[in-house]
């Protein structure tokens, strides 16, 4: 038997951790079954009162165990997102009637990106089995699914401290798939290196761009590395595997490096501390939205050159009260001058006063068409009227 008392302290963590998991499951399966009350009752999936007493019954039942009201904030608002996405999932799965068997999904880069590990994250909510397909460029991301070589798409499409994926919204203007879904992913960017290498041994950093712009200012304090871009952060990750050398590293996730056998040097890299991806969901059929769940419409039209078209057009949403969550523009090629505008708007596209803000929007532009309209899966966390 061992003298070392951790060994026996790491088996009962271990242990409880175990029931902790059995207990996670438990709850999910009673979320499904609170799905299915909700889809016979015609019920909203959120209920936000209901939140707010649960997470405030939490954090009271908590002190007595001196545990933190900040700590079961978090923890259960992760808890009550999973909930809230799990029985969105099957009110969308029955009302499209689709099952949730397998699927092949093609997303940019090899294993490791962050693209890798959005699509690897979709997947393991929405399928039993997944096949996912790397590619080398946004194109052929797009043509993979187009072709039918794979049924969905995962792409970044903005990002909160580098903006917009400008060559995604393009090739967006050419496509005839659908959008049919979104998720966020936190970005944590980390320098990995081959082996224990100190920041000031290393000579290259190889990444994709977006990691370079968003890690700006880290970057500035070690003006001597030479800069190198990917075509992906898995590309880059493999370059730094294969290299294995003190002098060169990687720009990529902790997630991804590890599965090139990478260490990590450094930490939370971004200019900003929160910093999050989002990602589009392309297929080639559109989806229904049930109206118990919280959706987005996406559109794409071009006004004309009159004086304050943009203007117009944006006013027909707000005359129908419809919250546009993002506006974005870029250029027609073939056209100087001229541009196409990309719009978010929370709603569902059936709903009655979308049905009329397209219909007006489409007499005052000079084209117009629908991405798509998906479930939103940017589950904002209530607020308690505790103090953490």
């Amino acid at each position: 038997m061992s003298d070392n008392p951790l060994l026996a302290l790491r088996d009962k963590i271990s242990a409880l951790d175990e029931k902790l998991l059995t207990l996670l499951a438990e709850r999910r399966l009673l979320a499904i079954e609170v799905g299915k009350a909700k889809l016979e009752s015609h019920r909203p999936v959120r209920d936000i009162s209901r939140e707010r007493d649960l997470l405030e019954r939490l954090i009271t039942l908590a002190k007595p165990h001196h545990l933190d009201a900040h700590y079961i904030t978090r923890l259960f608002q992760l808890i009550i997102e999973d909930s809230v996405l799990t029985q969105q999932t099957l009110l969308q799965q029955h009302l499209n009637k689709t099952t949730p068997q397998s699927a092949r999904i093609a997303f940019l880069g090899p294993k490791g990106s962050y693209s890798h590990l959005a699509a690897r994250r979709y997947g393991a909510r929405h399928f039993e089995h997944c096949i996912k397909s790397g590619c080398q460029k946004f194109h052929d991301v797009f043509h993979q699914v187009e072709t039918g070589q794979a049924d969905y798409a995962v792409l970044p499409i903005e990002n909160t401290s580098s903006g917009s994926i400008n060559e995604v919204y393009d090739l967006l203007q050419h496509t005839s798939l659908s959008i049919i879904g979104e998720l966020t992913l936190p970005i944590d960017h980390c320098v990995l290196v081959s082996d224990t290498t100190a920041l000031a041994q290393i000579k290259t950093v190889y990444s994709h761009p977006q990691p370079f712009q968003q890690c700006s200012q880290f970057l500035q304090k070690w003006p001597e590395w030479k800069i190198e871009y990917c075509e992906s952060t898995s590309a880059a990750m493999e370059k730094v595997a294969q290299a294995n050398s003190p002098d060169v590293a990687a720009l990529g996730s902790e997630e991804g490096g590890a599965l090139y056998g990478l260490q990590v040097q450094e930490r939370n890299l971004a200019n900003q501390s929160q910093n999050i991806t989002r990602f589009l969901v392309l297929a080639r059929k559109a989806v229904s939205v049930s109206q118990q769940v919280p959706a987005k419409t996406t559109l794409l039209f071009a006004t004309g050159q009159q004086a304050g078209a943009l203007v117009e057009a944006l006013l027909v949403l707000r005359n129908h009260k419809l919250v546009m969550s993002k506006l974005e523009s870029r250029p027609i090629y073939g056209n100087p001058w001229e541009e196409m505008f990309y719009l978010d708007i929370q709603a569902n596209v059936q709903s009655p006063e979308m049905q009329r803000a397209l219909q007006e929007l489409n007499d005052i532009t000079r084209s117009l068409k629908v991405l798509g309209c998906y479930p939103s899966e940017n589950v904002v966390p209530v607020e308690t009227g505790l103090t953490p």
